[in-house]
């Protein structure tokens, strides 16, 4: 074969092959393409369902040699079996989602529920009141009674209709309600049951209520119990100057002991309506009115001593026979202005010295103060308990300074309370310029012990400033003293307490500070000088301590006196008028400042300074006094008569 041949036959045997795998591919994808439109035309005449065998066989051998076609359907099919599955993995997630919400929704409103107000009976209460009715299920009787299918209040309602509460406790025509003591015990019985965790049987427990009934046995010994009443001073006869007794009355008292006993026994039986007769009985008094004569005495007498003022002394009278008599019961308060009252002309008090707003003034009752002060030590002696009392703004002159009480009407008073098991009386008389009150009454301290008052003066005061008032018959330039003044003082008072002459104590009651006078200066600045004869001198008034310095005695505001100042000008003669230093008590004419109390630390003592000086504990005082009235020691400063 020549080499020409040889070549063309290579030539068509590649081309041939290459025509081979040509069909082949074609047949495949033919195949494939028929394998996918499957089905879908059954119809077809008999030659288009040979060829179309045939072309399936041909398809078909090509389909399984080049193994595409299988492949191809597998994956196909398992592509869309996992978006099948994604897909329900998903709306398996979300359900469960959506449960988790629901039951965290459940659990926390019934946590809210359960949370309430901390009270586990009023949580109950509360839970079966406002939230759904829950009829229960299963058959339970309490006490026989069937409350099956009843809500919690229809069930209590059923429950209290059976046993119903109306118990007495009576007293002759009187009746006691006695509080409903086993509803809440119901309460109780019914949170068991509808707890869910309850029996079918239940009995009405009536245990547990021993504190209840005896309070309720108290409630009923309170409205009926009569303390038994001694022989005692009742009232005053003024026409014989003696206090009246009065007969004892026995008193009464409720048997506790026994109706709590019955109480108990009835509501064990549940005999929720019983009515329970109290038994009560008569106590005697400890003693009647013959052993009380025997028993009441005079407990503490003080005495101070007066000025030669006429009119001064006339209201320490008429203040002295206000008090005189006056009968004060256990627990009850004292009141100096309350039963004094307003010292007017009208009841005879006169005009007389007294202070205001730190100035001397003729004011009417002046003077009473020493009456409050002589009741203020009797009170401290005989064992009662001062309440209210403030001191003068100065020194007073009739008793040592830290042991005065001042008053004025409408402004400081002074007050005490009975603090004995027994009614108190005070008497009070003046006489020869003396002022004398007396305690009377059963003692209150033990026998032998003894409680006094005793001031001392810690430090002198400065003065205050100078005052100045022109006199015209003085050469210019030239000054005279009409006053010296005085200084002023600390003070410090003690309660001092003996047992058969020894003491046992003597701590600091209250401390107080008294202003000095200001001294006063005459001079003349007018430039020119009259004559003696042409001039009128104001008569000059002596200082007493009727009313406390800065508070009014009338209607008016404080500071204020309701009564006009007295003062006389007193026409002088040329040869009696000779310019002098004044030897009267100073007369100052500013304005002084409350007296500054210094607050006891180590006993009763006072709000504070420039306050009224309220005692809330005074202590005890005098047990009796044998030898006759005590007299107090005057200002041992000034003296008794000083102005």
């Amino acid at each position: 074969m020549s080499e020409l041949e040889r070549g063309r036959r290579t030539a068509g045997q590649s081309r041939a092959k290459g025509s081979a795998k040509s069909s082949r591919k074609s047949s495949s994808s033919s195949r494939s393409s028929s394998l996918a439109s499957a089905g879908r035309s059954s119809s077809r005449s008999s030659a288009g369902r040979s060829s179309s065998t045939r072309s399936s066989r041909s398809t078909s051998s090509g389909y399984r040699s080049s193994g595409y076609g299988r492949n191809s359907y597998t994956s196909a099919r398992r592509s869309r079996n996992r978006r099948g599955s994604g897909s329900n993995l998903w709306l398996f997630i979300v359900v469960l989602v959506l449960l988790v919400a629901a039951v965290s929704i459940i659990f926390a409103v019934k946590g809210k529920k359960d949370a309430g107000d901390g009270s586990e009976t009023t949580e109950s209460t509360a839970n079966a009141s406002s939230g759904p009715e829950i009829e229960l299920e299963k058959e339970v009787l309490v006490d026989g009674i069937s409350i099956t299918g009843m809500s919690r209040d229809a069930a209590k309602g059923v429950i209290l209709k059976e046993f119903p509460w109306s118990m007495q406790v009576k007293y002759g025509e009187e009746v006691y309600e006695v509080a409903n003591l086993m509803e809440t015990k119901v309460d109780q019985l019914l949170d068991e049951i509808y707890s869910g965790k309850g029996k079918e049987s239940y009995t009405l427990d009536t245990s547990g209520l021993e504190d209840a009934v005896t309070a309720q046995a108290a409630a009923v010994a309170q409205k009926w119990d009569k303390k038994a009443k001694n022989g005692a001073i009742s009232s005053f006869d003024k026409s014989s100057n003696k206090f009246v007794f009065s007969g004892s009355e026995n008193g009464l008292a409720v048997d506790q002991e026994k109706l709590i006993a019955d109480m108990n026994a009835a509501i064990s039986q549940k005999q929720f309506d019983a009515v329970i007769e109290a038994v009560v009985s008569q106590v005697a008094p400890e003693f009647g009115e013959a052993a009380a004569k025997e028993k009441y005495k005079t407990i503490s007498t003080v005495s101070t001593n007066t000025t030669a003022n006429s009119k001064r002394n006339t209201n320490v009278r008429l203040a002295c026979e206000a008090i005189n008599g006056t009968i004060i019961q256990p627990g009850h308060e004292f009141s100096f202005n309350d039963v004094v009252g307003q010292r007017t002309e009208a009841k005879g008090y006169q005009a007389a010295a007294a202070y205001n707003n730190g100035e001397v003034v003729q004011e009417i009752g002046g003077g009473v103060c020493q009456v409050s002060t002589t009741l203020f030590n009797a009170v401290v002696k005989a064992g009662l308990k001062t309440t209210v009392r403030r001191s003068h703004t100065y020194e007073p002159s009739y008793i040592t300074p830290g042991q005065d009480a001042a008053i004025s009407f409408g402004g400081p008073d002074y007050k005490f309370m009975n603090n004995s098991d027994m009614p108190i009386g005070i008497r009070a008389s003046y006489g020869d310029q003396v002022c004398t009150v007396s305690i009377y009454g059963v003692p209150i301290l033990e026998e032998g012990v003894t409680y006094s008052l005793k001031s001392t003066k810690l430090k002198d005061m400065d003065s205050p400033a100078p005052t100045y008032e022109e006199d015209p018959t003085l050469q210019p330039g030239e000054e005279k003293t009409k006053s010296k003044g005085s200084l002023g003082s600390y003070w410090e008072t003690r309660l001092v307490i003996k047992k058969n002459g020894e003491i046992i104590s003597q701590e600091v009651d209250h401390n107080t500070t008294y202003r000095g006078h200001a001294p006063v200066i005459l001079r003349n600045t007018s430039g020119t000088v009259v004559s003696p004869a042409e001039t009128t001198v104001a008569e000059t008034v002596i200082h007493s301590d009727g009313a406390a310095d800065g508070f009014g005695t009338g209607s008016g505001a404080a500071g204020e006196s309701s009564s006009q100042e007295e003062t006389k000008a007193v026409e002088t003669k040329p040869a009696e008028t000779k310019p002098a230093e004044s030897t009267t008590a100073a007369v100052p004419s500013t304005t002084a400042a409350p007296a500054t109390v210094a607050p006891n630390e180590n006993g009763p003592g006072f709000s504070g300074p420039g306050s009224s000086e309220t005692v809330s504990g005074q202590g005890p005082g005098n047990a009796g006094n044998a030898g006759g009235p005590q007299v107090i020691a005057p200002n041992p400063l000034t003296g008794v008569g000083a102005p």
